[in-house]
């Protein structure tokens, strides 16, 4: 059987890995640092993976074939300029070390479509400037280039993921889609002012599934991973609307520019993640309808 370490198992992307892996005959070997718990599919290490140490005592108690490294600040409002981010990265190149030291042979980890020079489009990973815009997308730029150079001295195998826009079930309450539905569920009005804005949206359990079949492959170095769809984001508000049954609750603001110099239009050119295979469980209605389920379902239980 085939080992694996998940980091980030925990999180919005994670959490939906882990059975996809497990279906494929790995041997799950999931990572978080709140706690012992999840999915019974996988084998559960708690460990703070900021400190280096614990890192290599990790790996090589586990000594993982293959490394799909998820793991990052991710709260919002903070992680864009967070210094945390530079800590991010020196326990990333960490990871990689330990990881090919105790014989790993293939590492995907998970990069951002910040990465780009936000003038808007179509991001192609051959063509497309890589300015970043933000100290986010420049560490995760950063690291991306490190563990090229790695792979290539050392022989390891290893392809990053530049996410698009996502959500799902269980991302922050204060991320769009999230705080758009609770919002319409609660009775409140839910507002967009960026409503002009396009975005590429995927399921998080379809950015899952896209990650694991990049790992499945023997693509190397950067894939976008996203749906190669754009949606404004005043469409989007008014699916939630209309799919929770109060449209006039979503209220829309469409400025003529993008604030914090966001590009207009940013979607992914899928041409490379395609060659993997892999295709979307989710278009944008069902996704929607999906997470829509799973808030319902916690403000009951709440």
């Amino acid at each position: 059987m085939t080992r694996i370490l998940l980091t980030g198992a925990s999180g919005l992307i994670g959490r939906n890995a882990i059975g996809p892996l497990a279906a494929r005959g790995y041997e799950v070997h999931a990572v978080s640092s709140r706690g012992v718990a999840g999915d019974p599919a996988a084998i559960w290490h708690r460990a703070d993976l900021l400190d280096q140490s614990v890192v290599r005592t990790l790996v090589c108690k586990v000594r993982p074939s293959h490394l799909l490294h998820l793991a990052w600040i991710a709260e919002p409002g903070k992680y864009w300029t967070s210094v945390e981010n530079l800590r991010w990265v020196m326990a990333s190149l960490a990871l990689f070390h330990a990881f090919a030291d105790c014989g790993g042979r293939r590492v995907v980890a998970a990069g951002t479509c910040a990465e780009y020079e936000w003038r808007g489009g179509i991001c192609s990973e051959q063509t497309t400037p890589l300015i970043p815009a933000t100290p986010y997308g420049v560490y995760k730029h950063c690291l991306q280039l490190m563990l090229d150079t790695f792979c290539g001295q050392t022989g390891l195998s290893g392809a990053w993921g530049r996410i698009f826009s996502l959500y799902g079930p269980g991302e922050y309450p204060q991320r769009l889609i999230a705080s758009a539905v609770r919002a319409v569920m609660e009775g409140r009005e839910a507002r967009c002012d960026n409503a002009n804005l396009v975005r590429d949206y995927s399921h998080s359990a379809d950015i899952a599934e896209a990650l694991v079949a990049l790992l499945e492959s023997k693509l190397e170095g950067a894939v976008n991973i996203g749906s190669g769809q754009g949606v404004p984001l005043g469409e989007l508000m008014q699916k939630i609307g209309s799919l929770l049954g109060s449209p006039e609750l979503i209220k829309l603001n469409a400025r003529l520019l993008a604030p914090g110099g966001e590009p207009e239009v940013l979607i992914a050119d899928t041409a490379r993640l395609n060659a993997t295979g892999w295709k979307p469980h989710f278009d944008l209605d069902a996704g929607l309808a999906n997470t829509i389920a799973w808030w319902r379902q916690q403000m009951e239980d709440s």
